[in-house]
């Protein structure tokens, strides 16, 4: 039972003391330790990316992204130092960046420095080529056997709408054969069953077949290409005496078409060549006694063929090899 305080001689009570803690916060550090560190992230990457690159790419494309990272701007600078650039002071290449191989932009060759001691282009260089001597060869080869087949194509059209107008060439529409071939554009004047070129047996012209000749030598004048002539035969025997045969018939038969040319006023220095093949050469092989086996050819040379034709008499001496040559596998055109 508890004392009475009241009661003289009993104990006082002892006092009740409660202790309460008062939790306070530490302060918030803050969080620029996160913005620095995604910094520092971003860097490492922005480097390992630039170490690729410059392990990646070759010399010629490394070149190309240190031009544009000069001055990657497109528009004029306002700087008071301007940077330097393919427009000039504060410009900027205004072509993209080529990493296909080589540099697209052309760089500066000629510098000057402005009066406040910055470098300015004063005109651009040509791009480099990197292309090698045989590709640039190939290159120029195709596009002149290109160039050449456009041209042989539109004589050829030139001719044929001559002759569908040609009032004296209507008649012989059907003796006229044109065609592209590999040597050239070959015009062929073919005998008809009723109208020959020749008297029988004979090199001497028909007169129409001169005014055929007078109006192809017109346009064959107006290319600037070396031209062929041949003349052919059939199959029949020539029966003439003293040994005269085909080959001989078929060759005077060329020269008297080279010289209604040439009166025609085709320039003699343009025929590269003139010869009679006799009947070696069908145009109807299924029946050689054709009428259309005795022909005339001419073809505008292609450069190329003109080459091959120079190529023929030359003598197999001048291809030796000297002492100081090995000897190879002789190629004929």
């Amino acid at each position: 039972m508890a004392a009475n305080p009241n009661v003289k001689g009993s104990e006082a009570p002892r006092p009740i003391y409660v202790r309460r803690v008062k939790k306070v916060a530490a302060g918030h550090h803050g969080g620029a330790w996160k913005v620095a560190y995604a910094d520092f992230v971003t860097a490492m990457m922005a480097f390992f990316l630039v170490m690729w690159l410059v392990t990646a790419v070759s010399k010629e494309q490394r070149a190309a992204i240190f031009d544009y990272f000069k001055n990657p701007s497109m528009e004029p600078g306002k700087s008071v130092k301007p940077a330097p650039g393919q427009m000039g002071p504060g410009g900027a290449s205004t072509s993209p960046i080529n990493l296909h191989g080589g540099l697209d932009a052309p760089r500066s060759s000629a510098k000057q420095t402005d009066r406040i001691g910055a470098t300015v282009m004063t005109s651009p260089a040509p791009p480099i080529d990197l292309k090698s001597e045989a590709q640039k060869a190939a290159e120029e080869k195709a596009m002149r056997i290109e160039q050449e087949r456009r041209q042989l194509d539109a004589l050829m059209q030139d001719l044929k709408e001559a002759i569908n107008k040609s009032q004296a060439l209507q008649p012989f529409k059907d003796q006229l054969l044109l065609d592209v071939t590999p040597e050239g554009l070959r015009i062929q004047i073919v005998d008809a069953q009723n109208r020959p070129m020749f008297d029988l047996g004979s090199s001497r012209l028909k007169p129409y077949t001169v005014a055929i000749l007078k109006e192809v030598a017109q346009y064959l004048k107006t290319v600037p290409k070396r031209i062929s002539i041949t003349g052919h035969t059939d199959t029949t025997p020539y029966g003439g005496a003293g040994g005269y045969t085909n080959w001989d018939l078929s060759t005077d038969r060329a020269n008297a078409a080279r010289r209604a040319l040439e009166a025609a006023g085709y320039d003699t220095q343009q025929i590269a060549r003139v010869t009679g093949l006799s009947s070696s050469v069908l145009f109807d092989k299924d029946n050689p006694r054709s009428a259309v086996n005795r022909r005339i050819s001419i073809v505008v040379m292609t450069q190329k063929a003109e080459e091959a034709a120079q190529r023929i008499d030359i003598p197999a001496v001048a291809d030796a090899p000297t002492a100081d040559e090995p000897a190879g596998d002789d190629e004929t055109g």
